[in-house]
């Protein structure tokens, strides 16, 4: 049988698990009210038959971030010190242990900067985020984890640049503040993410 030229490609989705260590959580340096109830969401998601084609995760991995750190943060610019690198908050959350061996691949992020965004960071191997999904030929991301208003958002809005069709999972995430969820929404809208509840 002739193959139809106009037959277009099952899409190939992943999951992007962002930033859902210790340290973001209630406990930790920079916690997020219902961190921990997010870490467990998401291990409930990847225990069962999740479908997607890659599961990757992303970690704070802070070294000398620079002006990111400060004594005196303004939570906004600046913040405590948090996902110190080789820290044991640094370290993907403990409620994902029993699901380690459904995660395909993992970025760190912000040893020398800032980096919310997953798209900054770089497997073991030196591969970005993008070269990473790019190699899976995924075409859809799904994004969750900690903080929606912060690294989700970033990493979303990214993903969009990228040219991936992007959808945030909101009940597989937690904002820091409503004003900056407010803000954060706004500008997932602006970047042609869709925002909805996880099935």
């Amino acid at each position: 049988m002739a193959e139809n030229p106009n037959r277009r490609e099952r899409p190939r989705a992943a999951l992007l698990v962002v930033d859902v260590q210790p340290t973001f959580c209630e406990g930790g340096a920079l916690p997020v009210d219902g961190g921990n109830a997010v870490a467990s969401r998401v291990a409930d998601l990847l225990a069962g038959e999740h479908g997607y084609d890659l599961v990757v995760t992303t970690q704070d991995w802070h070294i000398d971030p620079g002006d990111h750190f400060s004594d005196e943060p303004d939570f906004v610019d600046t913040w405590p010190p948090h996902g110190v690198a080789g820290t044991a908050e640094a370290e993907l959350h403990p409620a994902l242990d029993p699901v380690v061996d459904r995660i395909d691949a993992g970025v760190r992020k912000g040893m020398g900067a800032a980096a919310y965004s997953g798209f900054e960071g770089i497997d073991d191997d030196g591969r970005t985020l993008d070269e990473v999904l790019a190699a899976a030929e995924v075409t859809d991301v799904d994004v969750v984890g900690l903080a929606f208003d912060h690294c989700v958002r970033a990493t979303a809005v990214d993903a969009a640049a990228n040219g991936y069709a992007v959808t945030v999972l909101e009940d597989l995430a937690a904002s820091v503040a409503p004003e900056t969820e407010t803000a954060a929404r706004a500008q997932l809208a602006d970047a042609g993410v869709t925002v909805v509840a996880s099935r």
